[in-house]
């Protein structure tokens, strides 16, 4: 082997650890050798179909060990596994399925009627596969050998992202830039890994039980999988459709889970809640490692976290579906919380100013944050917004999804939010983490979404939608006059709307159109 393309690492991984668990998912437990036969088994199938390098396969997968091996089995064929949420209307799937090209899915049982109707109209599917018997019947006649394909590090990846103030979007990588970029592998003690074997010598010293909790359509969950599955660990699945805290922690005691990882508050509010009414029914010694990706912790919420589990460190990672992973803020138990975040970036990532230019530590300057070297070759069928997002400049290609940033003088980055979600009220920005972090410090607080929504007199407006915690009572008063204890004026929000549930979509992220909607009440 000598390439970074993801089906031979994971192959030579499968090779050098074939009899440890690979994947546990609900009754379901695979090892590697397991895992690698059944992805060929697929691949065998699907190419019986037509399927070929090149060809997009839609997953419109739950968890489950299905999902992982429809995946493999399409890297190993050069195909690009597509990820679709299972949540989508026709509508919606309709719009992904036909902007990927889709000409494969593999979907559970009840979506195939709903599938059909995306689809009418469009040539037919080379295969349609749903989870189940006729699954089960494909694997079976498919060969156990893995697939004579020869592969390389610039085979294509997609992954959907966004949908929640906008249509979805595709980000292609190729294998080798997504490997060093965001499956956080690159690194090895300190070491830059030069040599694709490296990746199989390393994985007998892996000891990671990985519990994703939110579903593997999500960046967040297939990103830490696939690294966890190219580093010789267990990936312990969550087939659980809704986020239920005592049955995740009941699975992340059960197969000793060494790292969870979740998106945000709406993960972690109700976890620590869990803990705090159950404080001695799980036994979670092994877990080490809590990471939110995909959105960051309050520090309110991070708090309660670390106060039920004293001997567990809670990880923000920072990085966007067009950069990977980009830092991380560790906070251990005992260790205050600032209010904004501050990471400690890797060196290919910096703050940009309007001109292009690298601020300085300690300069102050709000700019954009910005990676460089192993970044995407852009978004699917939309060549404005990839050179917007993928800028060129001084000869050094950029990525710049719009996330704002001020550099501090240890060389590390506070971390604003989104510019384009900023809210500017009166000629004053303000940035909605902030306001929400202080939100959601107060005790009645479950989850919060603040916003900005135009008005005559102040340009914007600031918003928020807030659903308090069960047996808790506040009114829209007493909450603004909790924020401008610790909040300027001008970033208090002028309307507080009380909810039974914010909206938020099944990665943890919030429904920004139906936000707006209950905020404009």
């Amino acid at each position: 082997m000598s390439t970074w393309n993801l089906a031979d690492l994971f192959e030579s991984v499968a090779d050098a650890v074939p009899d440890r668990d690979a994947l546990v998912a609900g009754e379901v437990r695979l090892t590697y050798a397991a895992l690698d036969e059944r992805a060929n088994r697929l691949a065998h199938a699907l190419r019986v179909s037509g399927i070929g390098p090149g060809d997009h396969v839609g997953l419109v997968l739950r968890n489950g060990s299905e999902h992982v091996e429809a995946m493999l089995a399409a890297f190993k064929l050069r195909a690009v596994p597509v990820n679709v949420n299972f949540r989508y209307t026709v509508d919606e799937l309709r719009y992904v399925l036909t902007d990927a090209d889709v000409v494969a899915v593999v979907h559970e049982p009840e979506l195939g009627g709903q599938i059909d109707r995306a689809l009418a109209g469009r040539p037919a599917l080379r295969a349609s596969l749903a989870r189940g018997a006729s699954y089960e019947a494909a694997l079976a006649a498919g060969a156990a050998e893995r697939p004579e394909v020869e592969r390389s590090g610039d085979d294509l990846y997609v992954l959907y992202t966004g949908g929640t103030t906008g249509l979805p979007k595709g980000v292609m990588w190729r294998h080798e830039d997504l490997y060093f970029a965001a499956l956080g592998r690159g690194i090895s003690g300190g070491d830059v890994l030069t040599r694709p074997e490296q990746v199989a010598e390393l994985a007998p010293a892996s000891r990671t039980r990985l519990l994703p909790a939110s579903p593997l359509t999500h960046g967040t969950a297939h990103w830490t999988t696939l690294s966890t599955l190219l580093s010789g660990g267990t990936v312990i699945l969550s087939t659980d459709p809704t986020l239920q805290p005592e049955l995740l922690w009941a699975a992340a005691a059960r197969e000793r889970a060494s790292v969870l990882v979740i998106v945000g508050d709406a993960f972690a509010r109700p976890l620590a809640d869990a803990l705090e009414a159950n404080p001695d029914r799980w036994a979670l010694d092994d877990l080490l490692v809590i990471l939110s990706g995909g959105a960051v912790l309050s520090p309110a919420v991070r708090s309660a976290l670390l106060a039920q589990l004293p001997s567990v460190v809670v990880v923000d990672g920072y990085g966007t579906s067009e950069t990977g992973g980009q830092g991380q803020m560790p906070v251990w138990p005992g260790q205050p919380g600032a209010r904004l975040l501050r990471f400690h970036l890797d060196d290919d990532t910096a703050v940009l100013d309007d001109a292009g230019r690298p601020a300085p530590p300690g300069s102050g300057l709000i700019g954009r944050l910005a990676r460089k070297g192993h970044i995407p070759i852009g978004y699917r069928g939309d060549p404005e917004r990839t050179a917007a997002t993928f800028p060129v400049i001084d000869g050094q290609r950029w990525s710049v999804p719009g996330d704002l940033a001020r550099v501090e003088s240890d060389g590390s980055i506070t971390l604003l939010g989104r510019g384009s979600s900023s809210i500017n009220s009166g000629g004053e920005k303000v940035f909605p983490e902030e306001v929400e972090a202080v939100l959601k410090a107060h005790p009645a607080v479950f989850d919060v979404v603040v916003i900005g929504l135009p008005d005559d007199r102040w340009g914007e407006q600031v918003r928020a939608v807030v659903q308090l915690r069960p047996g808790h009572a506040a009114t829209a008063a007493e909450l603004q006059a909790h924020c401008r204890t610790q909040l300027a004026a001008f970033k208090v929000p002028r309307r507080v709307v009380l909810v039974d549930a914010v909206p938020r979509r099944s990665s943890g992220k919030p429904d920004l159109r139906s936000v707006r909607d209950l905020a404009s009440r």
